[in-house]
């Protein structure tokens, strides 16, 4: 490839009919609408100016975005909300763009240290030997070998692990475990080797967790985790409110004190084999956990803690565990001197038992107070209810272009619910560009007629039996995203009595394997939560039809959505339109944009709720939609399907 000036064009002609893209990339074609966003983007960068884009599906925003930050000549960071999109970023869009315009600068990709080995923990557990399972031993030893070859140590090299492996936690460290500079691997640890590489870039790629690490820590003034920069890009912007919400709170786990009691006697056995007290302690506060676990027994998944802190069950064993823990750092804090190992110990101790005195007491006024409950574990968090003032704290702390951009941002073609929520100015520059697909021709959307009510108890039942036709007509080729994992789990049980199409059931198999599996088959139905309502492209006629049970509006029983609602109450706001109803948009727009991803793809988007007729507020969801045709006659569906197919 030869390389062009970035001076001498700009991003609109670079990737015009007679740039070099045109010129040097098979199939690339010239777009409009992807100009038009890179000269806004060119000026924010320009002015040091925020920009909101949305650029629907198709737009060829990456490039959009690469262009004008390769053609700068400024140190950017950018981060995505998922994984996939960061490394098809690093591995792909990035190096094609960073080839033809400025070959010579320094790109890395840096993740969370969960993502890398540490060669400690392997170690310290290799030397155990003490695993159940046959399969971890295995799986372990198939991590020490690859740790002697790999140059990044990153992971996800390691095809042969699966991404839910239970072995990860031994081969990983966490900001508590981690022994920093006093780790006897620290000369060739992969976090402070991606790191380094991460300092040194001019173009890094990151994740939302990674950059609000890095925001947060500037904030208290500790220091940084990613070099200084004077743009930064923010991709599925649609994702980093919530993101920043989970951050910006707090959080106790019994998982987090089970993992420390486990590697408290790991290092105990290294560095302090003579002492025998910690085998007590351990199994004393994983007595105590299990009481406190069985004092949530009747209680909703989750919850706000008040609702169950009263209980005097649940007074009783959050008494008891404070003590003990108080007992344990006592004890930890005497043995300490023996190794870093158990120093470490002994810090994380000290820190939970300060998360835990205050995620078990009163609720702060400005944070949301609640509690998560699984099968064995159980999560205090605080969430706070508003993340505009953090927002607002880290954007005018360094000078430095801010670019949001998603598929998803705007309600109507308005982003007054986003730059509310992260507290942007109302006159803050945006855009939204429509996708340039002919959503006329190659979609349909479909409403099915007599849908039982919401809350009868024969819904899920009717949204398969109204399912089942369109599932014929496409011949399986389809997605159904649901709202709950309990309708999912029902609508499964039913269709797999009533259709011959391979079912492909969310949790069964890793997500990567089951959309692997999905696209194989050519003509499955797979059925899928939250996490198959984004992030996930499959183009073709292998996908030729998306059924969506309910619109995505949250549970109203969600704690943190009960405490915002009460805020934005008090505040004299309508909570269901300033809130409730733009979440469920944006999330509707995502699980609709699953369809058509490529100008030659066409399907059925069926939604299956009767709100979006029925109510006067199912417009603005029809309106944020891409402007296909619509039909509530499954004859118009199944023609338009014979003509597809």
């Amino acid at each position: 490839m030869s390389v062009v000036s970035t001076h001498a064009l700009s991003s609109r002609e670079l990737l015009g009919d007679d740039g070099p893209f045109a010129r040097q990339l098979e199939g690339f074609l010239a777009r409009q609408i992807q100009q038009d966003m890179a000269e806004a983007v060119d000026d924010a960068i320009e002015e040091g100016a925020v920009l909101l884009s949305e650029a629907g599906t198709g737009t060829g925003k990456t490039f959009a975005y690469l262009v004008p930050a390769l053609r700068s000549g400024k140190r950017v960071v950018i981060s995505t909300g998922t994984k996939n999109l960061q490394e098809q970023l690093f591995y792909r869009d990035l190096p094609i763009v960073r080839d033809i315009l400025a070959p010579t600068r320094k790109i890395a990709l840096l993740k969370g240290r969960a993502n890398y080995v540490c060669l400690y923990r392997m170690e310290l557990f290799l030397a155990d030997g003490r695993f159940t399972s046959r399969e971890h031993i295995a799986e372990l030893e198939v991590v020490s070998a690859w740790s002697r070859k790999t140059k990044t140590g990153d992971l996800a090299e390691l095809t042969e692990l699966s991404e839910n492996s239970d072995i990860l936690p031994y081969v990983t460290s966490t900001t508590d475990n981690c022994l920093g500079q006093e780790c006897a691997f620290i000369g060739d640890c992969a976090l402070i080797k991606a790191r380094r590489a991460a300092k040194e870039a001019d173009i890094l790629v990151v994740n939302h967790h990674l950059l609000l690490a890095d925001l947060v820590l500037k904030d208290q003034g500790v220091g940084e985790l990613l070099p200084g920069s004077e743009v930064i890009v923010i991709d599925e912007a649609h994702q980093f409110p919530e993101v920043a919400s989970q951050f910006l709170g707090e959080s106790f786990s019994s998982r987090q004190l089970m993992d420390l009691l486990q590697d408290t006697l790991k290092e105990q056995g290294k560095e302090a084999p003579d002492v025998d007290f910690i085998v007590t302690i351990d199994l004393k506060i994983r007595h105590l956990l299990q009481t406190m676990r069985h004092a949530f027994e009747g209680a909703k998944e989750k919850g706000a803690w008040q609702s169950i802190s009263f209980k005097p069950s649940m007074i009783n064993a959050v008494s008891d565990l404070s003590d003990a823990l108080k007992n344990f750092e006592s004890l930890l804090s005497s043995i300490a001197v023996r190794g870093q190992g158990l120093q470490t110990c002994w810090e994380r101790c000290c820190d939970l038992l300060h998360r835990f005195t205050q995620l078990s007491g009163a609720s702060p006024v400005d944070q949301i107070h609640w509690y998560e409950v699984f099968s064995k574990n159980f999560v205090l968090r605080f969430t706070p209810l508003s993340i505009q003032k953090s927002c607002q704290a880290f954007m005018e702390n360094e000078p430095r272009s801010w670019i949001f951009t998603s598929a998803t941002l705007a309600v109507e073609g308005r982003f007054d619910h986003f730059i509310e929520t992260i507290g942007l100015e109302k006159d803050t520059q945006s855009q939204c560009l429509l996708s340039p697909f002919n959503y006329q021709e190659q979609g349909l959307l479909y409403v099915p007629r007599g849908m039982p009510d919401l809350s009868s108890p024969t819904y899920t039942q009717a949204v398969v039996e109204a399912a089942i036709p369109v599932l014929t007509a496409s011949q399986g080729r389809a997605f159904l995203l649901f709202t709950s994992h309990r309708a999912l789990r029902e609508a499964a049980t039913i269709l797999t009595d009533r259709v011959d199409f391979p079912l492909f059931i969310q949790g069964e198999s890793p997500k990567s394997e089951l959309l692997n599996r999905f696209v194989e088959a050519g003509n499955g139905i797979l059925l899928g939560t939250t996490s198959f309502w984004e992030g996930v492209d499959v183009r073709g006629q292998v996908l030729s039809c998306v059924i969506i049970d309910k619109l995505p509006f949250s549970s109203p029983g969600d704690p943190i959505m009960q405490a915002r609602i009460m805020a934005m109450r008090s505040q004299g706001l309508d909570p269901f339109m300033h809130h409730q109803l733009p979440q469920a948009v944006i999330m509707l727009k995502q699980g609709a944009g699953r369809l058509i991803r490529g100008v030659d793809d066409k399907g059925i988007l069926m939604i299956c709720d009767p709100r979006l007729i029925a109510k006067s507020y199912g417009e603005v969801f029809i309106k944020s939609l891409p402007a296909m045709k619509r039909t509530r006659d499954i004859h118009k569906v199944e023609r338009f399907l014979s003509l597809t197919l």
